[in-house]
């Protein structure tokens, strides 16, 4: 077999459909949109959300809620992800958090949870901590510090 000698197997591809051609082609004249209004119209498409003019639902149902726009958005770190960073002598900081794919948000700050046990000296920079978290890491010969 060559290249030359493929071809899609029969009845896989179809032609399409030819509208507005003539009345013979049994699609000709309105071209299967119908006699007037706003569909047969170029550029006749209906929005999104339109009900046909009933209410929609988007404005049927209540408001509810509130939305801080001051709210601080953190990325969680516990104490059992801790156990990657064994062997490491340097402090963990943020550009490292990231080298290490443990972080998913962008502009988020980083907050260590209590999580897990830890048995080694860890050094850890972190925006913010849980008590039990610190008590933790400094009960293993590790510090934390708290970065603004």
């Amino acid at each position: 077999m060559k290249l030359h000698e493929l071809s899609p197997s029969p009845g896989s591809r179809k032609n399409r459909k030819r509208l507005g051609r003539g009345v013979g082609t049994g699609q000709g004249k309105t071209a299967g949109k119908g006699n007037k209004g706003f569909k047969c119209r170029s550029g006749g498409k209906v929005r999104l959300g339109f009900e046909g003019g009933q209410m929609p639902i988007h404005r049927r149902l209540p408001k509810r809620g509130f939305t801080n726009i001051f709210r601080k958005e953190y990325e969680i770190i516990n104490i059992s992800d801790l156990l990657k960073f064994k062997d490491l002598e340097k402090p963990i900081d943020e550009l490292l958090w990231r080298k290490s794919r443990m972080l998913k948000g962008k502009n988020r700050k980083i907050k260590l949870l209590g999580n897990g046990h830890i048995d080694f000296p860890i050094n850890l920079k972190v925006h913010k901590a849980s008590k039990t978290a610190i008590n933790k890491v400094e009960s293993a010969g590790g510090k934390v510090e708290i970065l603004k």
